[in-house]
C-alpha cells in the first residue's frame, strides 16, 4: 500500500493488549463523598465541571474541597464573581480561613493563566467559567463564544502544566449546563449539583467522567456549617418506621449504584373543581396522572374526583418507575383514610393495564429495606429472588397488591388496620 504512494503517517497502532496501562496520577480530596463521585480523586491534568442551580452549595463544596486539599497540594481558588474578601467571609462560616490556600478574585481570562504561571499549583478551581472574559474576542463574558474559548484555553494549561483544574459552570432554567454543549465534550468530568432549597439534602451526581463511572453519586446535607458527608442516605429518609399514617408508603430507589430508601406520601382530598388538581413535588406529574388513572380503572379507588397532592419525603425526586407501587398504594391509602401497615415497603412499575412489573436490582432494593429496618415487602410476582429477611407479598397487579395489605403479617400495625385494610377505597 506504500508503494502507492499514500503518505505515511507519524501515529502506528498496535493490540490493545499491548498498549501499557496508565495509572492515573490522583489527589484525594478528602471529602468522602466528592472522592467517590471522582473515582477517587481529582486526576492530575484533568479537568472538571461542576454545575448546578444557583444556592445548591457549588461554591461551598468547592471551598471546603479546596481547604481540605491546600494541607498536601498547592491549591489556587480564582473566584470571578465574588472578591477576596467575600471568600474570606464564607471561609469564616465554614471554619477553613486558616487553611494554606491561596485566593485571588479575576474575571480576565490572561489573569487567570497568569495566576496558574506564577504559582504553578497543583489543583485551580475557577468559580465560574461563565464571568471569565477573553479580551481577543469581541463579545461580552458568557456568551457561547466567551465560555468555549475560554474553556478551552483553560483546557489546554491544565494538559500542558499537569493541572487538576475544576470550572463552577450556571445552569439553564430546563436544568442544563449553560453554554454550548461543546463545553462538556473539552472537559474529562462534568458533575452536577442538585438540591431543593427548602431541603438540606444535597446529591453529586457524576454525568460524565473519563476517570471514573458515570452515574455515581454522593450525598451531603447542608448546614450552618457547610456541607456535611452523609454516608447512609436511606436514614435521611425515614423517620419513625412504626408510625404509618394514611397516605404514607416506602419504596427503595436508585441513586446511581446507590440504594436509598425513601417515603411517598399522598393526599387525596374531595374537589369541587371541573378537572381536579393533581400537584406533585419530587414526583413527575404526568406519571402521577397516569397512575392515578390506572387506580381509577383497575382498582375502583375513587380517584377521579378528589384533588390529588404527592411528594417524596426530604427533596429527593423520584425518577425511575420502581416507585409506582408504592405511590398508587399511598394514594388509595389516602382514599381510604386508613394507614399501610408499618415496615412496610412496595417496589414495582405500574402499567397501564395494572400490572405490576419487575424493576432493576430488586435483590439489592430489599437488602437495603431490611438493613434500615423495614420488615415487609410488596414485590412482582416475577421475582423469585432471596427475601433477605423479609416477608415478601409477591403480587401481578395493583388489584392485589390493594388487597394482600388487609392481612400483611410481619408487622407492628394494630389488628383493626389490618383487618379492615383498604377495603373502603375498594369496591
Amino acid at each position: 500500500r506504500a508503494a502507492r504512494g499514500r503518505p505515511r503517517g507519524q501515529v502506528a497502532a498496535r493490540l490493545l493488549a499491548d498498549v501499557p496501562r496508565d495509572a492515573a496520577n490522583r489527589l484525594p480530596v478528602g471529602i468522602g463523598e466528592l472522592d467517590r463521585v471522582l473515582g477517587g480523586g481529582l486526576v492530575a491534568g484533568s479537568v472538571i465541571l461542576l454545575g448546578g442551580e444557583p444556592g445548591t452549595g457549588k461554591s461551598t463544596l468547592l471551598l471546603q474541597a479546596a481547604a481540605a486539599l491546600a494541607g498536601g497540594h498547592d491549591v489556587v481558588y480564582v473566584s470571578a464573581e465574588e472578591s477576596a474578601s467575600q471568600v474570606r467571609l464564607r471561609a469564616e462560616r465554614l471554619g477553613v480561613v486558616e487553611a494554606q490556600l491561596r485566593v485571588a478574585a479575576a474575571t480576565g481570562l490572561p489573569d487567570v493563566l497568569g495566576l496558574v504561571e506564577e504559582h504553578d499549583p497543583d489543583v485551580l478551581i475557577l468559580d465560574s467559567v461563565q464571568t471569565v472574559h477573553d479580551p481577543e474576542r469581541d463579545s461580552s463574558a458568557g456568551s457561547v463564544v466567551q465560555v468555549r474559548e475560554c474553556a478551552a484555553a483553560l483546557a489546554r494549561m491544565s494538559k500542558a502544566r499537569n493541572v487538576a483544574t475544576v470550572l463552577v459552570g450556571h445552569v439553564t432554567k430546563e436544568g442544563s449546563l449553560a453554554g454550548p454543549r461543546t463545553l462538556e465534550h473539552l472537559v474529562d468530568a462534568v458533575l452536577l449539583m442538585e438540591g431543593d432549597r427548602a431541603h438540606a439534602l444535597r446529591l453529586l451526581r457524576a454525568v460524565k467522567n473519563r476517570f471514573g463511572a458515570a452515574g455515581e453519586v454522593g450525598c451531603f446535607e447542608m448546614t450552618g456549617a457547610g456541607l456535611d458527608e452523609v454516608s447512609d442516605a436511606s436514614r435521611l429518609f425515614l423517620d419513625d418506621l412504626d408510625s404509618s399514617p394514611p397516605g404514607v408508603c416506602r419504596t427503595v430507589l436508585l441513586e446511581g449504584p446507590r440504594p436509598v430508601a425513601v417515603e411517598i406520601q399522598a393526599l387525596a382530598v374531595p374537589s369541587s373543581l371541573a378537572s381536579p388538581r393533581r400537584q406533585t413535588n419530587g414526583l413527575d406529574g404526568s406519571r402521577v396522572a397516569v397512575l392515578a388513572a390506572v387506580l381509577q380503572r383497575r382498582t375502583d379507588v375513587a380517584i377521579a374526583n378528589r384533588d390529588l397532592f404527592a411528594s417524596v419525603v426530604g427533596g429527593i425526586r423520584v425518577e425511575e418507575p420502581a416507585g409506582d407501587l408504592a405511590l398508587t398504594l399511598a394514594v388509595a391509602s389516602s382514599v381510604a383514610d386508613r394507614p399501610l401497615p408499618p415496615r412496610l415497603v412496595a417496589i414495582g412499575e405500574v402499567g397501564l393495564g395494572g400490572e405490576v412489573r419487575a424493576v432493576p436490582q430488586l435483590e439489592r432494593r430489599l437488602a437495603e429495606a431490611r438493613r434500615v429496618g423495614l420488615s415487609a415487602a410488596v414485590v412482582p410476582r416475577r421475582w423469585d429472588g432471596p427475601d433477605h429477611g423479609l416477608h415478601l407479598h409477591r403480587v401481578g397487579s395493583v388489584t392485589e397488591a390493594v388487597a394482600v395489605l388487609e392481612s400483611t403479617p410481619g408487622t407492628s400495625a394494630p389488628r383493626e388496620h389490618l383487618d379492615t385494610g383498604l377495603a373502603a377505597a375498594v369496591g
